[in-house]
């Protein structure tokens, strides 16, 4: 309901190794040490702050209008070195599918659904969201705001001139993307999907057995 920027993001539980030679996997039940990666992730995000504004690429406004100083910015971000920042990694028990939609209902839709939205009238704009410090049974909520703080707030879901909200890396970049995956679904003997022509499709009826595209036996290859 307020100002929360966040970052989600996916990850693979491996990648290919610097010759191309084979799929290295993460170790089982471990990808990342959450903790180191809090501090260091902490540490970049305030030191490009701090070049930020050393290169006066920060507007302030209002109230904040005295952070423009040098020295009231340090001061500002003081406190910040000393919090707890949290970085949070697990995989997604339902599986990749479920993890890609959770996703898209950040990067593919608006900041409020209209099935949320209850009423507009004089006493503004009334909808429907879950407050999680709740018992469960009781997260669903009604809330009124006057129509300009809904106006603000749903603008804070409004992307920066220049900013992405999607970005690839790694495997998903996209200038190897296509190259990356076929080779890394290579290395872990995954089937590569293809498109067979209508002869080739089972319910045809010149197709007599449907095509296999499983990798071979590694006992059969070795006999």
């Amino acid at each position: 309901m307020t100002h929360h920027p966040h970052v989600h993001m996916i990850v693979p539980g491996g990648g290919i190794s610097l010759n191309g030679e084979r799929w290295v996997r993460c170790r089982p039940g471990f990808l990342v040490p959450v903790r180191v990666l809090s501090r260091l992730f902490r540490r970049l995000f305030l030191s490009g702050l701090a070049d930020a504004h050393a290169a006066g690429r920060l507007a302030f406004f209002g109230n904040l209008d005295d952070l423009r100083d040098r020295t009231a910015f340090d001061a500002h971000l003081a406190p910040l070195r000393k919090k707890n920042w949290f970085v949070y990694a697990k995989p997604r028990f339902a599986g990749p599918e479920a993890a890609l939609a959770y996703l898209a209902r950040y990067s593919h839709c608006v900041a409020i659904s209209n099935s949320r939205l209850v009423s507009l009238d004089e006493r503004g704009v009334t909808f429907r969201y879950k407050d999680y410090r709740r018992d469960g049974r009781a997260w669903p909520r009604t809330m009124t705001l006057a129509p300009d703080e809904f106006i603000r707030r749903f603008l804070l879901h409004v992307l920066p001139k220049g900013f992405h909200r999607i970005r690839h890396y790694g495997l998903l970049a996209s200038a190897n993307c296509k190259t990356n995956i076929a080779r890394a679904r290579e290395l872990i003997a995954m089937p590569v999907p293809v498109t067979n022509p209508p002869e080739e499709r089972d319910d045809h009826p010149a197709a007599d057995i449907a095509a296999d595209h499983r990798p071979p036996c590694p006992a059969a290859a070795a006999a």
